[in-house]
């Protein structure tokens, strides 16, 4: 499916639902005006104009200095969290009269307002990527109130499901891939630096190296996760074999160890969502990207 165009059609959307309803553009919006249009949001039934909506407060948002973002994720935690007088009054109704009927009633009213504010926002262009980083934001504050604690919660709820194992593409990474994302590779990777791009083409190009990372088709030119691999004929004792520019590459074919010697995580914001372990049986499957004449397969030495 085409990214870029469903993008362009939401971005439609949205401009088109503006317009319907006679929406401006809110401009300098602060956190007050943030609320309220967050407020509206939630109160919105078209889903046209609730796009146009999603889209002003994260371009408001976004042009917030980083204090007034973190108000703005304070008054999303205490203001959007469950109606407590309703869920006092479903959980006396299960109590009274347990079943399936009330213990759907007492399931609805708990779920915070904020799940569903975190959800209409998505429906924005480029919705995803914007809502990753604000959690990024979120966590840079540190530890907040329990509402804001809550809401970070929220974030890692709704984001395990988003980003689940049935969304996420695995692809091969080579020196073939757009340029852009090989530079991605570089300032990610978490383990051992690459220092410039002859670097990055060592461990790229070669007969005997690979690279995997999982994307997710919101994120299109973003890898989630990567996993360098090396394939040789014995398991290493160090890292110094594996990374050394002397050395004298083989055969794929050849190979009889895979040593997984540097994974990294891309996205703070996604910090709590496990991918490593999904990414790692990928590779490794019997129909999978790696094949050996004898498998071995080993974490960084």
């Amino acid at each position: 499916m085409n990214v870029s165009f469903l993008s362009d059609l939401m971005q439609t959307v949205a401009e088109r639902g503006r317009a319907l309803m006679g929406l401006r553009r809110p401009m300098g919006a602060g956190r007050a005006e943030i609320l309220r249009l967050a407020d509206d949001l939630l109160s919105r039934r078209g889903e046209a104009s609730g796009v146009a909506v999603a889209g002003d407060i994260l371009a408001a948002y976004d042009a917030l200095a980083p204090s007034e973002r973190r108000e703005v994720l304070i008054g999303f935690a205490e203001r959007f969290g469950p109606n407590m007088s309703r869920l006092v009054e479903a959980a006396k109704a299960f109590t009274e009269n347990p079943g399936l009927a009330t213990a759907g009633d007492l399931h609805a009213v708990s779920e915070p307002r904020r799940q569903e504010l975190i959800r209409r926002l998505n429906l924005a262009p480029g919705g995803t990527l914007a809502l990753v980083r604000m959690r990024e934001d979120l966590l840079a504050g540190g530890k907040g109130s329990p509402a804001v604690d809550a809401l970070d919660r929220d974030f890692v709820h709704l984001f395990s499901s988003w980003f689940n194992r049935g969304f996420l593409v695995l692809r091969r990474i080579d020196w073939s891939t757009p340029a852009n994302i090989l530079e991605k590779i570089i300032h990610y990777e978490a383990v051992h630096t690459i220092a410039d791009w002859n670097e990055l083409r060592a461990r790229l190009d070669p007969p005997d190296r690979r690279l995997y990372a999982f994307f997710h088709p919101a994120l299109v030119d973003e890898p989630l996760i990567f996993v360098e691999v090396a394939l040789m004929n014995n398991i290493p004792g160090a890292i110094a074999p594996v990374l050394a520019a002397a050395r004298m590459p083989i055969a794929a074919a050849d190979a009889r160890t895979a040593v997984f010697y540097s994974i990294s995580n891309t996205q703070r914001g996604l910090t709590g969502v496990s991918f490593g372990h999904f990414l790692i049986k990928q590779v490794l499957r019997p129909d999978g990207q790696l094949s050996l004449r004898s498998r071995s397969y080993r974490g960084e030495p």
